[in-house]
């Protein structure tokens, strides 16, 4: 065969690349050269970091570190397979009845991220004659684990407790099982989700509640335990999945839920049959973060005294974080939205340029005209961080046109 005649069936992916650079939204991913840190280093510059997920800078607690390479030397670098035929190691199992414990519910099924827990779980448990109510801003996750699954979706406005009543009462004569789902902490705005009223529709409809705590897990809540124990629904949360790769400060997810839902996951949850399980030093690494949880609550603490002085000086400085027209954030991860997408991207290659990674998001990820930078506080970053970060969010904003 001539290959040098062969035309490429991929250009379109070029000419779509173009479009991105046009619009402006076009990025290069920034690569970290040191630890994931308050303050690390990003493509050679040193920087205050307002990107990470990394909320109580576990990813280097001593703890952390000698389980995971305790763990390495014990057990070696992997796994060797997957959970079902013998990649199910003793770690697995013991991190598994840790957050079952620490949840307080009857079981937990660790996966492979965040992500695969939640559209693993939704594509296992529903099928074509079922139905699915969402939230409209309800993670990526949750959106792929719905179409995967076949059913029916109805979508609900955020947090319109009224809006997602009509939904289920419009299906409430239909056959099929019914699953009300939402983010406890919203990705793209930090604002909580209304758990109890969702529980009181649920319980009122006879639908499955399932919440997907990712951003809540280590921040709200008793020692991290999430958005069921801050609004104290206990019981009333048929499923909860959870992140390892956010507070945690490792890699992975899981669903905690009755002993039935955890053993059909682990005969249904596909990415969990079709996925190598965690290497040893990653199941002992969350087994020692669930411990630090426990032991150090001043980490949370600290989380939180941040988070308040940042917002406050934010809005001082007249940033638009939230409100009115946009959910208004009530958690670490704080928007500043600037409304179009070249700004945004903008905004955040200056603010990098001064010595602050704070990352833009625009459209697909937000809606057209939401387009921002997101911030997010750590226990870790100091008032000295925070007011170097400030005073060059002040500088580049009026520069850029976005404060005044």
């Amino acid at each position: 065969m001539n290959t040098a005649t062969r035309t490429n069936p991929l250009t379109f992916l070029h000419d779509q690349l173009e479009d991105l650079k046009a619009k402006g939204t076009y990025f290069h991913l920034r690569v970290l050269q040191d630890e994931q840190a308050a303050v690390c280093t990003f493509d050679g510059k040193k920087v205050i970091n307002l990107a990470s997920n990394n909320y109580l800078g576990l990813t280097t607690h001593p703890k952390l570190r000698e389980a995971a390479l305790e763990a390495t030397r014990k057990y070696g670098v992997g796994s060797g397979a997957v959970r079902t035929i013998a990649g199910t190691m003793s770690l697995h199992m013991q991190l598994e009845e840790k957050i079952a414990r620490f949840k307080n519910v009857e079981a937990c099924v660790v996966f492979q991220s965040g992500f695969t827990a939640n559209s693993g779980t939704v594509s296992a448990i529903l099928g074509k004659e079922d139905f699915i109510i969402s939230d409209e801003l309800n993670h990526a996750s949750i959106i792929d684990g719905a179409r995967l699954s076949r059913a029916k979706i109805l979508v609900f406005r955020h947090k319109d407790l009224g809006h997602a009543e009509e939904q289920l009462a419009s299906v409430r004569d239909q056959p099929g099982h019914k699953l009300l789902i939402t983010d406890g902490v919203f990705s793209m705005d930090g604002d909580v989700g209304p758990l109890p009223g969702l529980c009181d529709l649920a319980e009122k409809y006879g639908a499955i509640m399932m919440v997907d705590d990712a951003h809540a897990s280590g921040v709200l809540g008793r020692n991290g335990r999430g958005t069921i124990d801050h609004f104290n629904v206990h019981g009333r949360v048929d499923v909860q999945v959870g992140t390892l790769s956010k507070a945690i400060g490792a890699l992975g997810g899981y669903v905690c839920g009755s002993r039935d839902l955890i053993e059909f996951l682990y005969h249904r949850g596909r990415p969990f049959l079709f996925s190598t399980s965690h290497p040893p030093s990653v199941a002992a690494t969350c087994l020692a973060a669930f411990d630090v949880l426990e032991k150090e609550p001043e980490r949370i603490d600290r989380l939180w005294e941040n988070t308040r002085f940042f917002k406050k000086e934010l809005g001082n400085l007249g940033f638009n974080i939230g409100g009115k027209n946009t959910p208004a954030s009530e958690t670490p991860i704080t928007p500043l939205i600037v409304g179009e997408g070249r700004l945004a991207m903008e905004f955040s290659r200056e603010l990098f340029k001064e010595g602050v990674m704070a990352t833009g998001i625009a459209f697909p990820t937000v809606p057209e005209g939401k387009a921002r930078i997101r911030a997010i506080m750590t226990a870790t970053h100091t008032r000295e961080d925070l007011d170097q970060a400030l005073e060059v969010l002040k500088r580049v904003g009026k520069r850029l046109g976005i404060i005044s």
